[in-house]
């Protein structure tokens, strides 16, 4: 069974020209949406998805704007709209050492070097210079994880453990 990760969402079209609108769900826009690269569109009402083959990929704003080869114009691509684009696992590349997809980290554990239990990892923001990790506690309070060296100090993608030194002001 093929198994498939979401890399966006498309959310409108952009100009006449068959550009859409896409809000990223990867961890690599570049590598993602590269000239050449396969993605696979599944649309809400539809079983079957959409072969693309992306033709032109450029950062606007808070999107990625992506050309789909065969796709010249607004009219072909308006029914893509709340389509998401996925990968499958064997598009995936190998990472770096401390490099994870944003799926292995979804679901783990936080615990402090001090054994404190902090909750699950819901969501990961990418801000700016680092992402930030989104931790959900039992309580429903959410605190914010930097993922920078001085903080995170491990994470074990298999046992779904992250381990946080947690700095000053962090947890309060």
């Amino acid at each position: 069974m093929v198994k498939w990760f979401n890399v966006g969402k498309i959310v409108n079209t952009h100009g006449i020209r068959g550009e859409v609108r896409v809000i990223s769900k990867t961890d690599f826009p570049e590598e993602r949406y590269k000239e050449g690269n396969v993605l696979h569109l599944f649309l809400p009402k539809s079983t079957t998805p959409i072969e693309l083959t992306v033709k032109s990929h450029r950062p606007h704003k808070n999107f990625n704007l992506l050309t789909f080869e065969g796709y010249e114009n607004i009219n072909e691509v308006e029914k893509f709209r709340d389509g998401i684009l996925k990968i499958t696992e064997s598009q995936q590349s190998e990472l770096e050492e401390d490099e994870f997809y944003y799926h292995e980290i979804i679901g783990c554990l936080v615990v402090t070097t001090s054994g404190e239990e902090i909750g699950k990892v819901t969501e990961i923001l990418s801000p700016g210079a680092n992402d930030v990790w989104v931790v959900k506690g039992e309580d429903g309070k959410e605190v914010y994880i930097p993922y920078i060296k001085d903080v995170v100090k491990k994470v074990d993608v298999k046992e779904k453990v992250v381990l946080i030194e947690p700095m000053e002001g962090l947890l309060s």
